[in-house]
């Protein structure tokens, strides 16, 4: 009775270990936030940035999860050095006074172990909004390569480019732009005892 007593509480004790929350931070080199708008009717334009930094923290077994994102504007890459440039100006991410574009969120919703989406403050160009990031995709299993548990997903949410006071050119160049994160994010070291 005993024996199955001390069976029953270290059953108890793992699943408690298992449950808890767990950090992931950004692979910057896997990670591929981008932006897409419509230019002059012409063709939906992606463009993106370089570098981006961050951590996620999921509870799966809880149904929890939080993340900070932070992507730095002067890394946006438009593959044209000077509509770079044009981009880190003034009139548009204005990247000498605001050099970073972050999103937190501590509301993730889940469905069974798999979250959908997040809820969260989007701040760019020193203006946040409140916006919904649905997750279309996302994975967790043993990184093949770095042989820790590594997860995946990609997020998306559509804004009003003018509500971050970057409106220049439109409606000509559309107000509306769908972001994009792709993200890949590895469990930390000292959690993955």
């Amino acid at each position: 009775m005993k024996r199955l007593a001390l069976v029953t509480a270290l059953a108890a004790l793992a699943v408690t270990a298992h449950a808890a929350p767990v950090t992931y931070t950004i692979d910057n080199s896997h990670t591929y936030p981008h932006f897409t708008y419509n230019h002059l009717g012409f063709s939906n334009q992606t463009h993106k940035f370089d570098k981006t930094t961050g951590t996620v923290v999921l509870d799966r077994a809880e149904q929890v999860g939080s993340a900070i994102v932070t992507i730095d504007a002067n890394s946006v890459n438009t593959g044209y050095a000077l509509f770079n440039e044009h981009l880190r100006a003034a009139d548009f991410f204005d990247t000498e006074k605001y050099p970073t574009i972050t999103f937190k969120s501590d509301k993730m919703a889940f469905r069974g172990d798999q979250p959908i989406y997040m809820v969260g403050d989007l701040t760019i160009k020193g203006v946040t909004k409140q916006v919904t990031l649905e997750i279309t995709h996302f994975k967790c299993q043993p990184h093949p390569m770095k042989k820790v548990e590594a997860c995946g997903a990609n997020a998306t949410t559509q804004i009003k480019r003018s509500e971050f006071n970057m409106g220049k050119n439109a409606p000509f160049v559309s107000d509306d732009v769908t972001l994009t994160i792709a993200i890949e994010a590895v469990r930390e070291q000292s959690t993955a005892q």
